[in-house]
């Protein structure tokens, strides 16, 4: 089958949803370089929908700050929206359905933030879309009531995927000022020159219906305006790491060196940057040496990977329903690595060791099959390969305990 032949839910990966070309051109022309728009094939209504949007207001509770509202640009105070959830829920800061009714009925935009952690079929589908992607991925809504704006023309600081849920809205899209901005160089560093850029021809100009899908890298100027109803969009922001990121860990291990560390000469004149001259070659020399050696990479690669596992949560577990499974485990039962799960196999001196972030699950030699073939499918049923039924079931007490394994 054609990578991009079907879009539908469950049945591609997620960033094939989302677009209608191959991964790999998607990689090389427009990945944090140019937007692409995607017309609907098909809908998103198994991820969100407006009766989703009903039951988190309405019924899940939801705080601040997994909520604001906007008015023409400008951010609401939480007081407009949240209440106490009286008696046994009295902390003042949950969405009070009637005022979120109340201030939406009078033009303002709700924005549900943090839904890959709130609603589970979209976490499901940023896990999805994390492995695909590499980098780290969250989620927004906004609902926004008829020809509304939300935000002033703006750029964010990371990449985003729109999907438009229901209703209509008109997107203005507008080259950058400032490429590639860093999350400390936000917008409103170079408030008059977006300001100048909105103004000008737009890249892109169109009324977005469900099903669409806008990729639009971090630093491209952007607002919306519903159109003649309710509109729901996701937004899906992306935090890629970048080669700053990387500059960032080398300038860091630059403290492991200690002529890095010697101070300037005593008496320095800063007025004369000759008196520089000789500290600044024998800091280009002390750089190249780190630069140059071999086994910078695996230190740098390390970093990135704990910053990346602290930013990305795994599949979570159900503890009642683990419990329940490892009280009268079936030697048949269905059995899957959590998904999104960070983890390293190691085998070595008689063990497979299973090293997670934050602790290591060591297991005799004979169980390393077993393991690597959970890692790699999506489940098995009955007993692990390489193993008898009474270790088999060993194996699986164990990692389910240690949250490895889930139920399927």
């Amino acid at each position: 089958m054609s990578e991009v032949a079907s879009r539908g839910p469950g049945d591609r990966p997620a960033l094939a949803r989302l677009t209608a070309i191959p991964t790999a051109e998607f990689g090389r022309d427009y990945w944090g370089e140019q937007p692409l728009l995607t017309p609907g094939a098909a809908g998103f209504g198994d991820l969100f929908s407006a009766r989703a949007v009903d039951e988190l207001v309405a019924e899940r509770g939801l705080r601040t700050p997994f909520a604001r509202m906007a008015s023409e640009g400008t951010v609401l105070a939480s007081s407009l929206f949240t209440g106490s959830g009286g008696f046994g829920a009295e902390i003042g800061d949950q969405l009070d359905s009637s005022k979120v009714l109340e201030q939406f009925a009078g033009g303002a935009t709700l924005v549900l933030q943090g839904l890959h952690r709130t609603w589970e079929p979209i976490a499901a589908f940023t896990r999805q879309l994390v492995t695909d992607l590499g980098h780290p991925v969250q989620v927004n809504a906004y609902v926004t009531p008829a020809s509304s704006r939300g935000f002033d023309p703006h750029y964010d600081t990371h990449d985003v995927f729109v999907i438009q849920i229901a209703g209509a809205k008109r997107w203005t899209i507008h080259e950058p000022v400032h490429r590639h901005p860093l999350a400390d160089q936000p917008w409103t560093d170079h408030r008059e020159a977006v300001a100048e850029r909105a103004r000008t021809q737009p890249r892109i100009d169109a009324v977005f219906e469900p099903g669409d899908v806008l990729y639009l890298p971090r630093g491209w100027i952007h607002s919306a305006v519903a159109q003649g109803g309710t509109s729901i969009h996701l937004t899906i922001g992306v935090r890629a790491t970048t080669r700053h990121d990387l500059l960032s860990r080398l300038l860091a291990h630059a403290g492991d060196d200690a002529a890095l560390r010697h101070p300037l000469p005593l008496g320095i004149d800063y007025a004369d940057p000759s008196s520089l001259d000789a500290d600044l070659a024998a800091t280009v020399a002390a750089a190249h040496a780190i630069l140059d050696a071999a086994s910078i990479a695996g230190p740098i690669a390390a970093g990135l990977r704990r910053a990346f596992h602290e930013a990305v949560r795994p599949e979570p577990v159900r503890p009642l329903a683990t419990i329940d499974v490892l009280t009268g485990l079936d030697p048949a039962a269905s059995l899957g690595w959590r998904n999104a799960l960070q983890a390293r196999i190691e085998d070595d001196q008689g063990t497979v060791r299973i090293v997670l972030p934050d602790k290591s699950i060591a297991l005799p030699a004979e169980a390393s099959s077993a393991v690597h073939a959970l890692r790699e499918r999506d489940q098995l049923a009955g007993a692990l390969p390489g193993l008898d039924p009474n270790s088999s079931l060993v194996v699986s007490r164990r990692l389910l305990r240690e949250g490895v394994l889930v139920p399927r």
